[in-house]
């Protein structure tokens, strides 16, 4: 069962095309498992300030987006900066086996978890199955024809007998 739609290369093809245009943003990455009642997404987010994360759910998708401030050297000279900051935003589509209704964010050391759970009707659920111990069959006598399996049940002749 599909729990997310997501295409990993899209970005990667994407990226040298958003560098030259200018278009290039910092995108946090994630990892996303399935577990039996629910979907756990969780996204990379070292220093970025829990207030200015916004999660959103639309639609069937989901939204990050927040705001990374750039590191102040104070009193100092910067010499490398590789970290990237400003503001990002990441989108995953959901499926519709996920009850968005129920979504929970929560945020530690960095890491944004956002967990889905799935809807209650799309989970699997065992099923009894009933056994009638001594169930009368049905009896054919000898000379007569079979005329198949067919029976009454609760006092209702089947289709067959009642046009007989």
């Amino acid at each position: 069962m599909t729990v997310l739609r997501i295409d990993p290369f899209r970005r990667e093809f994407d990226r040298p095309t958003d560098q030259v245009r200018g278009r290039s943003r910092p995108v946090p990455p994630m990892d996303a498992y399935r577990r039996a009642d629910e979907v756990v997404v969780q996204f990379d987010l070292p220093g970025v300030d829990p207030a200015s994360i916004d999660v959103t759910v639309e639609r069937g998708l989901l939204t990050v987006s927040g705001d990374r401030r750039p590191f102040e050297a104070a009193g100092g000279e910067v010499v490398v900066r590789e970290r990237p900051a400003g503001r990002f935003t990441r989108q995953v589509r959901l499926a519709d086996a996920l009850d968005v209704s129920r979504v929970q964010a929560d945020y530690e050391l960095g890491v944004l978890t956002v967990t889905l759970p799935r809807r209650e009707e799309t989970r699997p659920r065992r099923v009894e199955v009933a056994h009638t111990v001594g169930a009368e069959r049905p009896v054919v006598e000898a000379g007569t024809p079979d005329a198949g399996p067919a029976t009454a049940v609760d006092g209702a002749a089947d289709a067959d007998s009642a046009a007989a």
